[in-house]
């Protein structure tokens, strides 16, 4: 991705599959309005990848599209439907974790919180944050160097290798502390390293070197059991919660399902370089081209990706573009009549988005 200092943004839009072309193009209509209101000099440039390229280029994330990616400043990646494409190395490879793996794409951040007048099943309110470490873990595609980290020796044994390292740890933890900083000041560390003494307890001590270099942040460790059982008790007492890659994505879906609904939440997947943004939800292929997603993911993932280009250029008409959007959103479902199907509410994908792009106007 670009490292370019002038003023102009170029971002590539990457539609994926299943329900992901309807909603990249309501996250592209919010982006050429907060583009219209902000003067922001964004270009858009959108990109097939999934089966589409599957079939005409053999590959679900082509070569060309990783370089327009490279060029570009930020990307907006629609879901993929991994499951529907061919096993194997014949283009079954998913964009979202090679994309991951070729940008060291390290931290996946995803916010939780309730929204104005949506029932949050938990009964609560709540504002937390997940920091998720992303390129290690048991995620076999991302923690080799070469080949898989899930093998058969033999017909009856699978094995699976877990890799945990001192640096990949250190540097998710420094993203988390600062998370924390700019928050409520309260950093909750999410381990097993009562069993996992070896893997679990390097991340735990890793977090802890790092904390005393931020001493106005509060520390507590919590164990994944306790930490799933604590946050649907009481998810109002946690704010930026730092783990693991399969812990985090798990206890990331748990926050959100608390929150409302997995459709409510934003994500992005970032280094110190490059940052793309993502839904948190998959393809719902059950549901393509109905007129029935909920596009409110990806935008509000947009909006995220919009704070990380503030942060890093020093661009506060970015920042404040990010904040219009979410509080556009919640402006949007705080109504009933203004919500998609699956928020209880009557509108489809379009509808939803002529009414989301109408209240960034106000």
């Amino acid at each position: 991705m670009s490292t370019r200092q002038d003023k102009s943004l170029h971002l590539v839009l990457l539609p994926g599959d299943g329900i992901g072309p309807e909603i990249t193009a309501s996250t592209a209509a919010v982006l050429e309005e907060v583009n219209r209101l902000f003067d922001l000099g964004m270009t858009f440039e959108s990109l097939d990848i999934g089966m589409k390229t599957i079939e005409t280029h053999g590959s679900a994330y082509p070569d060309h599209v990783h370089e327009a990616c490279k060029k570009a400043d930020a990307v907006v990646l629609g879901p993929g439907g991994r499951a529907m494409y061919p096993r194997g190395n014949i283009g079954g490879i998913a964009a979202s974790g090679e994309m991951r793996r070729r940008f060291d794409l390290f931290a996946n951040i995803r916010p939780a919180r309730t929204r104005p007048g949506v029932a949050a099943p938990c009964g609560k309110s709540f504002d937390l944050v997940v920091v998720r470490e992303n390129t290690e873990g048991f995620y076999a595609d991302r923690n080799m160097f070469m080949g898989s980290g899930e093998f058969m020796p033999t017909p009856d044994v699978a094995l699976a290798v877990r890799k945990i390292s001192r640096t990949g740890s250190t540097r998710i933890a420094e993203v988390a502390f600062k998370i924390a900083r700019s928050r409520r000041k309260k950093l909750t560390v999410v381990t097993k390293s009562n069993v996992l003494q070896y893997t679990d307890g390097l991340f735990l001590q890793c977090v802890r070197e790092v904390g005393k270099n931020y001493p106005d942040v509060e520390i507590e460790e919590k164990f994944i059991d306790a930490m799933t059982a604590l946050l649907v008790r009481v998810p109002e007492s946690f704010d930026v919660i730092v783990t693991t890659n399969m812990y985090g994505d798990i206890l990331s879906d748990l926050t959100s399902e608390l929150s409302g609904s997995l459709g409510l939440g934003g994500s992005i997947n970032a280094s110190d370089v490059y940052a793309i943004a993502q839904a948190q939800h998959g393809s719902a292929p059950d549901i393509a081209g109905m007129d029935l997603a909920n596009p409110i993911s990806l935008v509000s993932s947009a909006a995220m990706l919009l704070g990380w280009l503030a942060e890093r250029r020093n661009e506060p008409r970015l920042k404040e573009a990010g904040a219009r959007i979410e509080r556009a959103i919640d402006a949007t479902v705080a109504s009933p009549e203004n919500r998609t199907r699956d928020l209880g509410g009557p509108l489809g994908t379009k509808a939803f988005t002529e009414r989301l792009v109408a209240a960034l106007r106000e």
